[in-house]
């Protein structure tokens, strides 16, 4: 009897496969035939599920968000307001070996979204969902009264995305593995600030 083939496992092995390779050698060096080497797959096999590179990497890039939404959905249960937001920025922020990785996934995405329309309009919805996740976390900050500086939540949203966006090229060009201890403090930090008022 031929034994059934989970396709929706294979491709996650397959981009798991991804991951690994460009945290070793970069974008460039993850080639189709290096990726199925590193899944266990003949060459050949990647094709019924990823016809091109690109078309793997635009793959990864919705698991990446996807995975990092489901870890935010359940560290975010039950919270509201700043603990909310913390525990949101905590898991895009680059602060384990994993979440490097997914910085080196993610960032040369971004590089091809330039010049694709595609991959561009796939960028701006993930971000509009994470700003408006934002919004309403800082909405019930300043309903609980634990958010009160003078500056629109929209800039303040802004601000925080384009600081955790950075921090996760900052982690992409770092030495292998090796996430930035200081996130968290530069986080913290910033919380306060959104508190003290002015």
């Amino acid at each position: 009897m031929p034994k059934i083939v989970d396709h929706d496992e294979r491709r996650l092995e397959l981009v798991d496969a991804t991951w690994r390779i460009i945290a070793r050698l970069g974008i460039e060096g993850a080639t189709m035939r290096e990726i199925a080497t590193e899944a266990g797959f003949a060459n050949g096999a990647l094709k019924p599920y990823f016809p091109t590179k690109d078309t793997l990497l635009t793959f990864a890039f919705g698991h990446v968000f996807n995975r990092t939404n489901e870890r935010i959905r359940e560290v975010t249960a039950g919270k509201a307001g700043i603990p909310a937001l913390k525990a949101f920025c905590i898991e895009v922020l680059p602060l384990d070996s994993e979440r490097v990785n997914e910085a080196r996934i993610v960032v040369p995405f971004w590089q091809k979204a330039i010049n694709d329309p595609g991959k561009a309009t796939i960028h701006r919805e993930s971000m509009e969902q994470w700003h408006a996740s934002i919004l309403g976390y800082l909405a019930e900050a300043r309903a609980d009264g634990t958010v009160s500086a003078a500056v629109d939540d929209s800039a303040v949203a802004g601000h925080l995305l384009n600081m955790l966006l950075g921090a996760q090229i900052a982690a992409a060009l770092g030495p292998e593995g090796q996430a930035d201890p200081g996130l968290a403090n530069q986080l913290d930090a910033f919380l306060t600030l959104l508190a003290a008022g002015s």
